[in-house]
């Protein structure tokens, strides 16, 4: 914990290097018991950022293949990512997420299951939604806006821009155990959390217009 401590200091100052940060609703997210972050993916920044802004640690979902190398491998779980098999059935992750819960943790998902190509909202992964209504816990919908501007899934670097994040009242789901309930009560619970955090995305887009000549971070280019 020491560690991950130690990298939020070190992004919450190094970020305005890259540009003006506005957070809102923070207040929302409980400060005692267990919760679902459940947010869009515009960026590799995202998680950085969100679990930077959080007072409470947050247990994050990240694709296995961040967990190969000895470095990576050593280094994501300190900071409290647990691997997540992308495009397939994983009960795995659903009982170390749900172990999370059970101890009073916060978990953080990214119910796009990847980074959006052009910066929009892109459709859930049902998964996600199961995994809420399998929980039965307060979810928290959180809006990340901006963050596609200073470095796109398709760029090399970052780029200098405004970006927001927003978080809203935690929204509470049924606790359904019963598979058939589930699946029965999926479409709507995937439309009411997508239409919450497209809510959130809305609150969060920064008021100041990213720039048309911004120029890298790093490297100098315009």
């Amino acid at each position: 914990m020491i560690l991950y401590r130690f990298c939020q200091r070190l992004v919450r100052l190094g970020w305005p290097l890259i540009g003006p940060l506005e957070v809102h609703g923070l207040e929302n997210v409980p400060e005692h018991g267990p919760f679902l972050l459940i947010a869009n993916h515009q960026s590799i920044l995202d998680p950085i950022l969100v679990q930077a802004i959080m007072r409470r640690p947050l247990y994050t979902m990240a694709k296995s293949t961040q967990f190969t190398g000895r470095i990576m491998g050593w280094l994501m779980p300190r900071l409290l990512a647990f691997p997540v098999r992308r495009y397939r059935v994983d009960p795995q992750v659903v009982r170390v997420a749900l172990r999370h819960l059970d101890r009073g943790d916060g978990v953080g998902v990214y119910i796009e299951g990847e980074r959006s190509w052009d910066g929009r909202l892109q459709p859930p992964r049902l998964g996600t939604v199961r995994l809420v209504l399998k929980a039965g816990v307060p979810v928290i919908p959180c809006g990340v806006s901006g963050t596609y501007d200073v470095w796109p899934r398709w760029d090399r670097g970052l780029r200098r821009a405004p970006v927001g994040v927003a978080f809203g009242a935690p929204i509470r789901f049924p606790k359904l155990d019963d598979r058939a309930e589930r699946e029965k009560a999926l479409p709507k619970a995937a439309s009411d959390l997508m239409a919450a955090i497209a809510a959130q995305i809305a609150v969060a887009t920064p008021r100041i217009a990213p720039r048309d000549d911004r120029r890298q971070v790093r490297g100098g280019r315009a």
